[in-house]
Order: structure tokens, then C-alpha cells, then sequence
């Protein structure tokens, strides 16, 4: 089947979270029936709690692969249904962890809207918070070194979107540096990074800082490992 939307997601019950900053959490989202209105902020119904380290025009819709929580769902024994990782978007037949930074997705508009328009921006850093909400031991850890974070998405173009919408890829940026390229940063090419930074696409502030300051530690590590080795 082409690439499509499975379901869209929003919050279904604010939760306690005495772990993160704010105490509480979002991250309960469920699919919901019909369209929903996507913002340039993100989809109406939806919340963010914390904002100080979610949400934004950059992270304004997050987006994980169908396929990726099925593999999820095998390796834990247990089912998890669309939204669990917190995602907006259930989508299928779309390779997430490969999307080039800055690429447009085209998701066909529902209940007679224009397409939305969705732009690649950054991976999904995992926290403590989807941590204890997975309940699942060392969880950052191994979902980290799984290495299929999702993609949060900018709002080019608002809309309406619904399970079933198609999607289709354009505007793939010529850098081709994907999300799974600088996930998890300190596992990444510094070439590639070099050529992230070097395409003066319009990238998410967040990830620029995370990468230049991972190259930061890339040019002292040379410098280090010769003072080690010095007699």
C-alpha cells in the first residue's frame, strides 16, 4: 500500500509525571475518528505540557512508522497500539528513520481541505519521561540504540488530515543527511553533520546547537587522545 497516514493521534488524559520537569505529561495519545485540523503549532485537540523542551513551530507534529512499533511490539511481547510512543502521526509505508532533514511530506487533505505540508526537522530524543511511561527497563537506552526515533515535523501548510490520508515524499533536499544520520548524534559522521550545517537550509535551532556542538567535541578528541598518548 502507497505511503499513508494510519491514524492520527492526540492526548487522551494528561498524566502524572513526577520525573519530569513539570510534573505532569501529554504523552497518553490515542487515535481519534474523522478529521483533525493540523496548525502551524500542531494538531487541534493536542497538548504540550512541557514547552520549554517539546512542541514549537520545529516539533510541531511527531511522526513515527507503523512498521517500526510493530517491530517494538515482537521485541517487547506486547501490543502496542498506535500513538503509544506518543507520535501524532501513525504513518505506513514511509521509510521515518530515512528521510532526509528538511524533505516535504505531501499528506492529501481530509474532508475536502487543501494537502497538508509537513517538513522534516529533527529525530525524537527519547527522556525519562517516555521512559517511565514505557515501563520498560533501561528503555532510553534501547530505544536509542534501535536507532528509530521518528521524525518531528514543521507545519508548512495547515489542513485537515485523517487516517487513510496518502502521503507523498517531495522536495527530498540534495545534502541527503537522513534522521537516522544524526541519530544518535554521537554515533554520526562528522562529514555528514558538516554538510547538514553547511546547506544553509532554514534547520531546526534545536539541532543545530546538538550539532555543532558534537563537531565541537569531535575537533577535541585528536587533540586529546595525542596528550594521552604523549610519554
Amino acid at each position: 500500500m502507497p505511503p499513508h497516514v494510519v491514524t492520527v493521534n492526540v492526548v487522551f488524559e494528561v498524566r502524572p509525571d513526577p520525573g519530569g520537569d513539570v510534573g505532569r505529561t501529554a504523552i497518553d495519545k490515542r487515535p481519534v475518528a474523522g478529521p483533525v485540523e493540523v496548525q502551524e503549532l500542531g494538531l487541534v485537540g493536542d497538548r504540550v505540557l512541557d514547552r520549554d523542551s517539546h512542541g514549537g513551530r520545529d516539533q510541531a507534529v511527531y511522526a513515527y512508522a507503523a512498521e517500526d512499533l510493530a517491530w517494538w511490539a515482537a521485541h517487547l511481547g506486547r501490543p502496542l497500539p498506535p500513538g503509544t510512543f506518543g507520535e501524532n502521526l501513525t504513518v505506513a509505508g514511509l521509510d521515518v528513520t530515512g528521510a532526509v532533514i528538511g524533505e516535504r511530506w505531501v499528506v492529501d487533505g481530509a474532508d475536502g481541505s487543501p494537502a497538508v505540508v509537513l517538513q522534516v526537522t529533527c529525530p525524537r530524543v527519547p527522556c525519562t519521561t517516555f521512559q517511565a511511561w514505557m515501563r520498560e527497563p533501561h528503555w532510553v537506552r534501547r530505544f536509542t540504540e534501535h536507532r528509530a526515533p521518528g521524525a518531528y515535523l514543521r507545519v508548512l501548510q495547515p489542513g485537515h488530515v485523517a487516517a487513510g490520508s496518502p502521503i507523498a515524499v517531495a522536495d527530498r533536499p540534495r545534502h541527503g543527511v537522513t534522521i537516522g544520520d544524526v541519530f544518535p548524534l554521537r554515533q554520526a559522521d562528522p562529514d555528514r553533520l558538516r554538510r547538514l550545517l553547511d546547506t544553509g537550509d532554514d534547520l531546526a535551532p534545536s539541532l543545530v546547537r546538538a550539532v555543532e556542538a558534537e563537531l565541537r567535541l569531535v575537533e577535541r578528541r585528536p587533540a586529546r587522545a595525542a596528550a594521552d598518548a604523549a610519554p
